[in-house]
């Protein structure tokens, strides 16, 4: 009785979305160490708790399931690729591994401003330098690029579900998390939000725009 055929693309894209949420986890402690806080992996207000319970299983499913489909798991029906076209796949898995990296560098350019959630009575730094110059969420626009390569690359009924859910998810996590800026640091924030596009950059100039 033959084995199950690996499916390389799924399982590829699937080792990156491990690596992506063990850095992130890596980070949460780094910061639980250096400063007392652990980058609010459990937010301290409600609506940010009640986000990240339904975001689990989400998460879960980003991770588990290209990995499933690696190993060749094709049932029930909700697991099993709605195509089979390899190219694409094997595309979706560079465009997945250039976002990875692209958002360790966000990561960095954040430092210890780095959050996941919102914390009412906690105030970072503002950074608009390096990719923020941009973009305001370039971790987040980056998040849709990996969450819509995994569903390109495994492209199951539940894979589709999980990243339409993902996608609506951070646009609300974006939204809430951008009046929490501006009741922060006030002018300085909205004339940067009026300036820089919020997952796509509005000018290639940056900011602060330069004076003619």
């Amino acid at each position: 009785m033959g084995g199950r055929e690996i499916n390389w693309p799924a399982l590829c894209v699937g080792a990156i979305i491990a690596a992506y949420w063990w850095r992130v986890l890596r980070m949460a402690y780094k910061m639980r160490r250096q400063t007392g806080r652990a980058a609010n992996f459990v937010p301290a207000e409600p609506i940010g708790k009640i986000l990240r319970v339904i975001w689990q299983p989400i998460i879960w499913i980003w991770i588990a399931g290209p990995i499933a489909a690696g190993f060749g798991v094709r049932s029930p029906r909700l697991l099993t690729p709605i195509y089979d076209i390899s190219i694409i796949r094997w595309i979706a898995v560079a465009v997945a591994a250039i976002a990875f990296a692209l958002t360790r560098i966000c990561w960095r350019q954040m430092g210890k401003s780095w959050r996941m959630g919102i914390d009412p009575n906690e105030r970072t730094s503002l950074i608009v330098t390096g990719p923020y110059a941009y973009v305001r969420n370039p971790i987040y626009a980056l998040s849709n690029v990996l969450m819509v390569a995994t569903a390109v690359a495994v492209p199951t009924p539940l894979m589709i579900f999980a990243a339409a859910l993902h996608l609506l998810l951070l646009q609300w996590e974006a939204r809430r998390e951008e009046r929490h800026l501006s009741q922060i640091h006030g002018a300085e924030y909205d004339q940067y939000r009026a300036a820089v596009g919020r997952f796509v950059p509005r000018s290639l100039q940056g900011y602060p725009p330069h004076s003619a």
